[in-house]
């Protein structure tokens, strides 16, 4: 019997799906005799340290868990499951951890690489391990911004790092009790099978070469057999996106607009069924799928159940990170009663979403803080402090507004090799709401970057003027944002071929990008695209 403890941070619905997968029964963690009555104790986490810890103590999980650790039980921690193990972290300085690891966790330093550290890299290896075996060419899913580093003080944990501008620890592993950085679960055939080894029974791990070590102290430098080896390099992301909405006979479809407009001879244009659709870009080695629900505004979501089954039907097949945006609000329905964001954004969690993705609530959010500042209600703050940076995602969907200077407007202005309809050399960015109808007075520079300070983890960058275009990525729109904030940027509309994804890519610092009609309709294939970036240098996953 696997034994789950879910207290509540994100998505754990797939990893649930992921052990009935293999074959397993699951049962949950509900009060504290159940730990120390586990046979093989699996401990998920998504979100913010002080909050997982805090609801530990809360639930009175943590001298069990310590108990069950120190006894050298069964135990898989993923994420914040591998952070919690150690004496505290900077993230809730006031916070103690589980101490079973000495040493603390730490932010990602400020460089010229995104935070969080999201998205596909791979593993050095520095102790021989069966549950790593075979597996150390593969690529594995992370999404974090705060990490262990190695050392002295848990060198005798140190199963694998992964680098980041500098090595951080990936995975540790002392007699029954592993910890994992990354999301086996969203990590593909790659990340089942390294399930699969720890649910089947003990996974041996190989002691140090130098017997004559101390084996609680032996030096870094010993323990981190894997150091000479090539560093290991963050993938560029793939994503394949899904706009779904009902059409004119209420069925949920995939469709794809041009320029918005996802009509064509009057009917909603059918490019097939969300959870298949999803399924096959799964298998043809998308790195993420993204569902935008495009009719969410019109309706209350959390009575949008097609929408919601779509996510759990889709978390039982595909096993990569999945994002859902359209309606993340706060709402009164027609009973009186009130639903905050976050409780929209609890039912999407729960029904197998990764990330949310927040579109026109996050221009009027702006347009909010820049008249009263921020104060701690808006949707984007009050799901980053319970699900973490990470779990938000804010969509921008702009379009170009031509000025003959600079001076003719307060926007962030850039100069372009695009010129407009009467020769202008400058625009701005303007951001739209409702689908890209109605344009408000923010640009998507000032949109990123504000955004980002509320607690946003990373931008979806439309642009309505190349969407359905076929014509490229807006370059100089991807770099004007990039340039302004330091989490990952997600390119998006225009892209027409391979070649477009090998620009955005050697052009700009975007990390990963998506498109939509030319995979539905099987223009281009994800393995083309991937092919393609490896064949330019780019780093990618194997498709």
């Amino acid at each position: 019997m696997i034994s789950l403890l879910d207290y509540g941070a994100g998505n754990v619905r797939s990893l649930r799906n992921a052990v009935t997968r293999l074959g397993y029964a699951i049962t949950d963690i509900r009060t504290p005799d159940d730990i120390l009555g586990a046979e093989r104790l699996l401990f998920p986490g998504v979100g913010a340290f002080g909050a997982a810890m805090g609801r530990l103590q809360e639930l009175g999980f943590v001298e069990p868990l310590r108990q069950y650790l120190l006894a050298d039980r069964p135990f898989l921690g993923i994420c914040i499951g591998l952070q919690c193990l150690f004496e505290g972290s900077d993230e809730s300085p006031e916070t103690a951890g589980l101490g079973v690891i000495p040493g603390r966790i730490g932010r990602f330093p400020a460089s010229d690489l995104s935070v969080p550290h999201m998205g596909w890299n791979g593993l050095r290896v520095c102790r021989e391990s069966s549950l790593l075996a075979g597996l150390e060419r593969d690529r594995f899913y992370f999404v974090h911004s705060y990490c262990a580093r190695p050392g002295a003080d848990n060198a005798d944990w140190l199963l694998a790092e992964t680098d980041y501008g500098a090595p951080f620890v990936s995975a540790v592993q002392r007699g029954e009790v592993i910890a994992l950085q990354f999301h086996p679960e969203k990590s593909g055939i790659a990340g089942l099978e390294l399930l699969q080894r720890f649910l089947t029974g003990t996974v041996t791990v190989a002691p140090f070469a130098d017997a004559g070590a101390p084996a609680a102290t032996p030096s870094p430098d010993h323990a981190r057999t894997g150091a000479d080896r090539p560093p290991t390099r963050l993938a560029k992301r793939v994503i394949a996106c899904l706009d779904v909405r009902s059409n004119d006979a209420g069925d949920l479809v995939v469709t794809k607009g041009d320029q918005y407009d996802v009509r064509e001879q009057g009917e909603v244009r059918n490019l097939g069924k969300p959870v298949d659709l999803a399924a096959r870009y799964y298998r043809e080695g998308a790195d993420e799928i993204t569902f935008l629900n495009i009719t969410a505004f019109r309706d209350f979501p959390l009575r949008d159940q097609p929408m919601l089954e779509v996510l759990r039907r889709t978390s039982e097949q595909v096993f990569v990170p999945l994002t859902i945006g359209g309606g993340i609000r706060a709402f009164t329905d027609a009973d009186g009663r009130d639903y905050s964001a976050l409780d929209v954004a609890d039912e999407y969690f729960r029904s197998g979403a990764d990330k949310i993705s927040i579109g026109s609530d996050a221009v009027y959010t702006v347009e909010q803080v820049r008249a009263a500042g921020a104060d701690g209600t808006s949707a984007i703050e009050q799901i980053a402090r319970r699900y973490g940076n990470q779990a938000v995602v804010i969509s921008i969907d702009p379009r170009r507004v031509y000025v003959a200077s600079p001076e003719d407007t307060e926007r962030t202005v850039v100069e372009t090799t695009i010129p407009g309809p009467a020769g202008e050399r400058f625009c701005w960015f303007q951001c739209t709401v409702s689908g890209g109808r109605e344009g408000r007075d923010v640009d998507a520079v000032e949109l990123a970057s504000i955004c980002e300070q509320l607690g946003a983890g990373e931008i979806l960058l439309n642009s309505i003027d190349r969407d359905g275009t076929g014509a490229g990525f807006d370059l100089e729109l991807i770099r004007a944002v990039r340039a302004a904030v330091r989490i990952p940027v997600i390119a998006s509309s225009g892209a027409g071929s391979p070649a477009h994804f090998v620009e955005v890519f050697t052009e700009t610092a975007a990390d990963a990008a998506l498109a939509a009609g030319i995979f539905h309709r099987r223009e281009v294939p994800i393995s083309g695209v991937k092919e393609a970036l490896a064949d330019a240098g780019v780093p990618v996953r194997a498709a």
